[in-house]
């Protein structure tokens, strides 16, 4: 099968006009980043031309007192966040930036395009709760913008978030406005484990719902024991620790500790966001049916970690065990794949069913964004 032709265009013009190009000669672009997550999707065709955003590497603004940045799209996260740090900020998106020890770092314009998301999205949300602007080009060469560099920017077609997890299928991401966080400089964890589902479940709920404030909420299972991980950062951090601490020990867990010492639990469950040997397996329910899905994981006998008060689950699994994973959930719940052997994802679709008036609407706005059809044909939803 014949290699695409790369392109790294290193300006914003060059990158338009490769796009105007392809389309005009009806060849297919996949569009990409460092390519950590070349492996989400659908399966496709090799396309005639890998357009690469990693080119387009400038922090273009950093201002330090709106909390606000202008990244461009092949900036990678790490480098963004020793920027920031030097400041005494961050930009509040932790997903895992690499597949394995040495990879490329992730690029913002990847995490973007993706939806990726870690730990900090209990309380920050996705990317797409985190851009105040963009500049994307479309397959007619067009460069459009949207919103601005302030938080409070309602001017124009949001654009943004339409292109957040739109995997590459509308156009090319080229830049990102973002809004900053100040960078916690000390935080406390509470663990809480069991291995009763039901007991993890009402834990989770209850810190879910509880006054105290949390930086990340997480659930963890493995091998039909796990546990909850809620994160305090901020003033009082300890405090509000041990209070939940104490909240976790009246509903009946046996084992909970508190620690400063938290790193490498956290690492821990944006690792469980990647598998290179099986299939991993998004899911969403809703978090009242926490106890359900962990016994449908344990029935696979997978691994999980996720996001407790949200219902948005990572499930490491033998490939051959995704289909069975897929039936023991109702049908309201998704699971959309992907990490997998390309044989599995040509078997089964990664994103699941959808619902004909959702899919048609997607349908509509590729049409109207991309109309040739020329970036990343395939790759999405239904087809798309």
């Amino acid at each position: 099968m014949p290699l695409a032709t790369q392109a790294i265009p290193p300006t914003f013009e060059q990158a338009a006009t490769m796009l105007a190009g392809a389309s005009a000669e009806s060849r297919t672009v996949r569009i990409r980043g460092a390519g950590t997550k070349l492996g989400w999707g659908a399966p496709t065709p090799t396309p005639d031309i890998e357009l690469c955003t990693t080119g387009l590497n400038r922090i273009v603004e950093h201002n330090v007192g709106d909390l606000t940045a202008v990244l461009e799209a092949g900036v990678p996260l790490a480098k963004a966040q020793r920027t920031f740090a030097a400041a005494g900020q961050m930009l509040a998106l932790d997903p895992p930036l690499s597949p394995g020890p040495g990879s490329p770092a992730a690029t913002i314009g990847g995490i973007a395009a993706t939806g990726d998301s870690g730990p900090l999205r209990h309380r920050y949300g996705t990317p797409r709760d985190l851009i105040v602007g963009a500049t994307v080009a479309l397959s007619d060469g067009s460069i459009a913008r949207s919103g601005g560099k302030v938080i409070k920017n309602v001017a124009g077609y949001d654009l943004a978030k339409l292109f957040a997890g739109s995997f590459g299928t509308l156009g090319v991401i080229l830049s990102l406005s973002v809004r900053l966080h100040p960078l916690p400089l000390e935080t406390t964890t509470v663990l809480a484990a069991a291995d009763d589902p039901d007991l993890i479940g009402v834990a989770a709920l209850s810190l879910a719902s509880s006054q105290l404030e949390f930086e990340a909420l997480d659930v963890a299972w493995r091998a039909g024991r796990g546990g909850v991980l809620a994160r305090c950062a901020g003033r009082e951090h300890a405090r509000r620790g041990r209070r939940a601490g104490r909240a976790l020990s009246a509903l009946g867990v046996a084992h909970v500790e508190v620690t400063a010492d938290d790193g490498a639990l956290w690492e821990r469950q944006r690792a469980g966001q990647r598998s290179e040997d099986r299939a991993l397996v998004r899911v969403a329910a809703p978090p009242s049916e926490l106890a359900a899905v962990l016994r449908a994981v344990d029935a696979c006998e997978g691994t999980l970690v996720g996001r407790a008060a949200l219902g948005s689950s990572y499930v490491e699994l033998e490939p051959d065990a995704v289909a069975q994973l897929r039936s023991s959930l109702p049908m309201a719940h998704s699971a959309t794949l992907l990490d997998a052997p390309a044989a599995l994802r040509s078997e089964l679709d990664p994103w699941g069913p959808l619902e004909a008036p959702a899919l048609e609407l997607m349908r509509n706005v590729k049409a109207r964004f991309d109309p040739t059809g020329t970036c990343n044909p395939g790759l999405f939803v239904g087809g798309i």
